[in-house]
C-alpha cells in the first residue's frame, strides 16, 4: 500500500483536473473572475487537498471521511462544470474533457480499492 498521498493514482489525477480548471477558467468573462470562476477553482483544488490530508489521518474512517469531502467537492465542480458550459464558457470539447476526468477520479472515489490502480 502506497505511504504517501502522492503515490495515490485518484490524487494524481484530482491534480492534473485541478490544473485544467485553472486553465479552462483562465479564458472566463471578466466579470467571472470573482464569481464561477473562482468557485470553481476552489473546489478543484478541494479535490486533492481533501485526498492528501486524509492520507494523513491514521485512521481508515478518517481517511474515508476525507474521500466523502473531496467526492462532495467534485459533485460540487462538475455541477459548475455544467453552469460554466450552459453558459458558453467551455467548449463541448473541453468540457467533454474536463468531464471524462471527473468521472474518473470520482470512479476512483467510489472505492479505497480503486484509488491505486
Amino acid at each position: 500500500m502506497p505511504s504517501s498521498f502522492r503515490d495515490l493514482r485518484v490524487w494524481q489525477e484530482a491534480m492534473k483536473l485541478a490544473s485544467e480548471i485553472y486553465r479552462a477558467t483562465a479564458g472566463f468573462p471578466r466579470h467571472e473572475v470573482y464569481g464561477l470562476s473562482q468557485q470553481m477553482r476552489r473546489a478543484a483544488v478541494s479535490v486533492p487537498s481533501n485526498i492528501a490530508e486524509g492520507k494523513g489521518h491514521r485512521s481508515n474512517r478518517e481517511f474515508t471521511n476525507f474521500l466523502l469531502h473531496a467526492r462532495g467537492s467534485l459533485l460540487e465542480l462538475q455541477t459548475q462544470m455544467l453552469i460554466a458550459e450552459d453558459l458558453e464558457y467551455l467548449s463541448e470539447d473541453r468540457m467533454q474533457k474536463l468531464s471524462d476526468q471527473a468521472d474518473r477520479i470520482g470512479r476512483g472515489l467510489n472505492g479505497p480499492y480503486q484509488l491505486y490502480l
